[in-house]
């Protein structure tokens, strides 16, 4: 017998939305390595997961063709009770063997805490996967999790949409198995409009080669191979270059089985509107590239990527261009139609679009934006910063949700901010204004680029703290995957322009400050200090995330830093730079670990109020390194604050460094639980005193131990 077969499954099904695909297939790798690991079938191999716009596709090239045998040792009787006075195998024994399918003299003796028992081993075999797979794999499909699902049978197995078909083969055999009402089988089905429906198949070789010959690139990168491949040579013919858009590249990698670019032009009068309105019809409404010439200017022409092998007769190109047409002549006539009202003039209708039931209006949003942004703007112009405009703050934030209410927002919303910004240029706003308008959504990630001006950066602050402090209050928390007003990329967001725009803005001070433009503002709603200290966690926890991610410190070093405060993220990030030069130097890690122990001992020491002096007395010194010790913690406190303070946290870390001898000396010659009251409490409160005061720029004994 074979010890290992190859393993190909596909659920074929009706078209699968584009971005659910890819998360879909990782999650079915995820999954049937979880269930075949755990039947003990996997083994070394593992599984190669792939997705289109009608199936779901798991190969395992090495399967275990049968479980490994498990033996298992079985206890049984005492041995007194299992053998007489001369050694003699009882009925006890005798029974014993015989439940366990082994002969008496197979039985062996074992000591146990309770005294000598019989025992004995026993083989289970291990089952023939082909007898596990038909129970295994409707259960794991089953698991498969959609942000969306729905039946169309019996309500009993729900899939993202109707399964059509199910290609289940071990070494080319079929795996028995009903799945939504569809029993597997060894066909497989080809592109919806070029290809045959019923493809019988052998192996995954044969799968690709068969299908390929029917109109499906099954592994997506091929298909994103001839999309770029493609896209590059139609670009080159026309003489120009693709817009790059690597999320409208993703998009179409899982719309079409067998992509194919064709060429398409408009008008060149549509140019005449801004290139953004322009990219974003043809983004959005046709998942169109755009075309430029090499001055970066939008060129009359797109590419479309279709899901065909060739535009017979250029029927498609046609469709294309006469949509786009009409998008763009929708486009003109709201830019023309919206011009003729001032964008300030909008303000009083954002009264009647509602923000969140709760949250009031957008007006009211915008009334609280505007005093955030006013507060941020005093704080940064008194602290020195080049730029803070406080009257270009508040009229930024005064427009920014006007372009909600026009006709541009309306057709295409993923405009906002945008046409805000466009409309504020063209209506003789100054350029500070108008970019902050426009960029105030940003940064929508963690690679997005930052607000461009500093009013842009106060705009997007007081937009996301609003949100953040608001939803808060109301209980609209994310959980899970649930986070309906993105509230984890606007605290993202948040830590994003403080740390790299180097603004130096308290993080308390900041959530206090929307938290009281609540309660002042419409709808005047209260945050409790509880609520308060949910928001600032939830905004270092990003915090903890981007130092991390982006700036790529150990996790021990950002909890060391974080436990000492990071109300002022610029700070933190200033510690952690510190802490991380002096990591590798000879004083540290031991002396992580002589913080780590001083830790220990203190919270095992009970409640500080049963133990702890007022101060270190001194003439309860009685241990020569015990005085050393306090001498020089005494001057190194003080060296290491003048440096603190001044922000030298490398000194500051070197004097705490040099501390390691008299720690170390410390530990090895003095007994610091004594039984003598006072002498123990003493100690107790000098390494109290020595973690409070060292612990400042970072908390030592979170740092963890140097791998050997």
């Amino acid at each position: 017998m074979k010890r290992t077969a190859e393993f190909l499954l596909e659920i074929g099904c009706e078209e699968i939305p584009a971005q659910m695909i890819a998360r879909a297939a990782s999650e079915l790798k995820v999954i049937l390595e979880k269930h075949l690991g755990s039947e003990r079938i996997l083994g070394s191999a593992g599984i190669s997961t792939y997705g289109g716009p009608r199936r779901l596709v798991a190969v395992c090239h090495a399967l275990l063709t049968r479980q490994p045998d498990v033996v298992e040792e079985v206890t049984g009787p005492p041995r007194s009770v299992a053998y007489d006075n001369v050694g003699r195998p009882t009925k006890a024994a005798e029974s014993f063997a015989a439940r366990q399918g082994v002969p008496v003299a197979k039985l062996y003796t074992i000591t146990t805490p309770r005294g000598e028992y019989v025992a004995a081993r026993r083989t289970i075999p291990g089952r023939l996967t082909r007898e596990i797979l038909p129970t295994l794999l409707p259960t794991a499909l089953a698991s498969l999790a959609w942000p969306r699902t729905m039946y169309w049978r019996e309500p009993t197995e729900r899939f993202v949409r109707p399964v059509r078909w199910i290609l289940a083969l071990l070494d080319g055999r079929v795996v028995p198995f009903t799945f939504a009402g569809v029993r597997a089988a060894n066909w497989t089905s080809g592109h919806r409009a070029l290809g045959r429906k019923r493809i019988a198949v052998r192996s995954f070789a044969d799968y690709i080669a068969q299908l390929r010959r029917n109109y499906v690139l099954v592994e997506p990168e091929r298909r994103r191979q001839k999309i770029t491949r493609e896209l590059r040579q139609q670009a080159a013919r026309a003489h120009l270059r693709v817009h790059e858009d690597a999320e409208l590249l993703d998009l179409v990698v899982y719309l079409n089985e067998f992509p194919t670019v064709i060429r398409g032009e408009f008008g060149p009068e549509f140019l005449q509107l801004p290139r953004e309105i322009l990219i974003t019809v043809m983004r959005d409404h046709q998942k169109n590239f755009a075309l430029e010439r090499s001055s970066g200017e939008l060129a009359p022409q797109f590419l479309a990527v279709i899901n065909l092998d060739r535009d017979v007769g250029g029927r498609v190109r046609a469709g294309h261009e006469r949509v786009l047409r009409a998008r763009f002549s929708d486009a003109s006539f709201f830019w023309e139609v919206d011009q003729k009202t001032p964008l300030g003039d909008n303000l009083a209708k954002l009264a009647a679009v509602i923000y969140e039931s709760r949250l009031g209006s957008y007006a009211d949003k915008t009334a609280r934006m505007r005093e955030l942004a006013r507060t941020m703007a005093e704080q940064l112009a008194a602290a020195g910063i080049q730029g803070a405009s406080v009257a270009a703050a508040d009229r930024a934030a005064e427009l920014a949700k006007c372009d909600l209410v026009t006709e541009m927002v309306r057709e295409f919303p993923e405009l906002q901010g945008i046409v805000g910004g466009l409309y504020a240029a063209r209506q003789g706003e100054p350029a500070e204004i108008a970019w902050a308008i426009y960029d105030h959504y940003r940064p929508a990630g963690m690679e997005d680029a930052l607000p461009r001006n500093l009013t842009g950066c106060i705009l997007s602050l007081a937009d996301k703290l609003d949100a953040l402090v608001g939803c808060f209050a109301i209980g609209l928390i994310p959980t899970g995957s649930s986070d309906p007003f993105a509230l984890r990329r606007a605290a993202l967001g948040i830590v994003k322009v403080l740390l790299e725009k180097n603004l130096p803005l308290s993080l308390g001070a900041l959530v206090a400050a929307a938290s009281r433009t609540l309660q002042s503002q419409p709808p005047r709603i209260g945050v409790s200090e509880t609520t308060q200290q949910q928001v600032l966690e939830f905004l270092l926890e990003r915090a903890r995330f981007i130092f991390r991610e982006r700036y790529s410190f150990p996790y021990d070093e950002v909890n060391a830093v974080m436990a000492a405060g990071a109300d002022s993220l610029l700070d933190a990030r200033q510690r952690l730079e510190a802490l991380h030069s002096l990591r590798r130097t000879r004083n540290f890690e031991p002396l992580a670990a002589a913080f780590k122990r001083i830790r220990n001992i203190v919270e095992k020491a009970g409640p500080a109020e049963h133990w702890r002096l007022p101060e270190v007395r001194a003439d309860l010194l009685t241990a020569e390194a015990e005085k050393e010790l306090h001498r020089a913690a005494l001057r190194a406190a003080q060296q290491s604050e003048s440096h603190r303070r001044a922000g030298r946290y490398r000194e500051a870390l070197l004097m705490i460094a040099e501390l390691r001898p008299v720690v170390d000396r410390f530990f090895d010659e003095v007994l610091v639980m004594t039984e003598q009251d006072e002498l123990r409490q003493n100690r107790l409160t000098l390494l109290a005193k020595l973690l409070q005061e060292f612990s400042r720029i970072a908390d030592f004994s979170e740092i963890a131990a140097a791998q050997k």
